[in-house]
């Protein structure tokens, strides 16, 4: 039998989806804000929540799947509701935000579920008609084509090369294996588009490839935005941050591993207006990169969750779990946003890692972060540094230097 989680404060307690890095992150958050411990369900244990003080992880063979994942919240809500008044649950992966959005019709009776519904989940995952309701809402985007399996080359694009290409349903492609699978790809040719094209669709995958104008830029053109809306739909909190180094991994290309939180108003009002008028409740992640041939901030896609690097809004002093309990717990909504821009630098690798691989151009502001001591990695937690937790936490880190030695250079889809 699992050991129970066992908090003093026993007004609710936060159920996690993922035993990753965002998973941690999030419990950072809420024993930073609230001195408690969460739980952590998964498919296996990872590295970033194992040995810790703060999360209690339990997984569970084919946890993906709804027949096992309604078993599991089953019992995790009968075990547990005679004990907190509330169970939150938090989805830190697409899948598990699928899975809570499939079943929220009956997980509603146990837990806090601050999701959208299906339909408009759907809609916005859905690349395609999720670039129809930005026109719509007035946010600007890549042009975009969208191709199809049975479609036959040469294709016929409305832009010039180079191109960037992404499949369009992340959940069937990341259980794709096959030579020189990259997360998202840079086409200078045709020849490379049509490449690729084959590689993907040879794999098995059956869904849409997304092909875009390519907006030339370093990782410094990247930012990403995450909020929190209430339950009635009004915007809570928005914290936007400047990307100033990516993951240049196959496996992690579009990630971040360090930023620079930066407010920008114009996208601050341009997205609130977005989330408002579509009804969005729950965490939200925008991707956005920065055209300098037009000077406009271009949405990539929307997570419906919060993100793998959102940890970033609390190293900068803005806690956006505090606003999901005041909204969902305290139920004392703020009349006014909170527009966040306060700068502090999070990172994901080693400090001179930064200074070695980041665009030159940011190192002025990375240096003054480093200067103000306002800077803190997600795993790095003083209340959570146990003599093991801490050798495997800076081995994680150590090995970042041999990722970037060995892909940094091969880079390509934001260069």
């Amino acid at each position: 039998m699992e050991k129970l989680v066992k908090n003093k404060n026993k007004r609710f307690l936060p159920v996690l989806l993922g035993t990753d890095a965002n998973a941690y992150g999030m419990a950072r958050n809420f024993h930073q804000a609230y001195g408690i411990k969460s739980l952590a369900l998964g498919k296996i244990p990872l590295l970033e929540t194992r040995h810790s003080k703060i999360v209690q992880v339990q997984t569970y063979e084919g946890f993906d799947t709804d027949e096992v994942f309604r078993e599991v919240l089953t019992n995790i809500a009968d075990t547990y509701r005679p004990i907190y008044d509330n169970l939150i649950l938090i989805a830190c992966g697409d899948r598990y935000t699928e899975l809570i959005c499939s079943h929220k019709h009956w997980l509603s009776d146990y837990f806090i579920v601050p999701y959208i519904d299906l339909e408009l989940k759907n809609r916005l995952e859905n690349k395609e008609e999720f670039y129809n309701i930005c026109e719509e809402y007035g946010l600007d985007y890549p042009a975009t084509v969208m191709l199809h399996k049975d479609d036959k080359p040469p294709f016929d694009l409305p832009f010039d090369y180079p191109i960037a290409v992404k499949a369009s349903d992340s959940i069937e492609y990341v259980d794709l294996d096959f030579p020189g699978k990259k997360k998202a790809y840079k086409a200078n040719s045709p020849a490379e588009l049509e490449q690729i094209f084959s590689d993907i669709y040879g794999a098995g995958y059956t869904g849409t490839l997304i092909v875009q104008d390519f907006i030339p830029g370093d990782d410094a053109t990247m930012y990403v935005l995450n909020s929190y809306s209430d339950a009635n739909g009004k915007v809570q909190a928005m914290c936007l941050g400047h990307c100033v180094l990516e993951d240049y991994t196959p496996a992690g290309i579009g990630n971040y591993n360090a930023i620079i939180q930066e407010g920008i108003q114009e996208v601050y009002d341009k997205y609130k207006a977005f989330l408002e008028a579509i009804g969005f409740v729950g965490f939200s992640n925008f991707d956005i990169k920065y055209d300098e041939r037009d000077g406009r901030y271009k949405v990539f896609e929307i997570n419906i969750r919060q993100g793998r690097s959102s940890f970033f809004t609390t190293v900068s002093g803005c806690n956006l779990v505090t606003y999901l309990v005041n909204d969902r717990i305290v139920h004392r909504q703020k009349p006014e946003v909170h527009y966040h821009n306060a700068p502090a630098l999070w990172l994901h690798v080693p400090t001179r890692l930064v200074l070695e691989y980041a665009p030159e151009r940011v190192l002025p502001q990375i240096r003054r972060m480093m200067s103000a001591k306002k800077t803190d990695c997600t795993l790095l937690y003083d209340q959570d540094m146990t003599p093991y937790r801490r050798v495997m936490i800076n081995r994680f880190y150590y090995q970042q230097w041999k990722r970037y030695e060995d892909w940094f250079n091969k880079r390509s889809i934001s260069d």
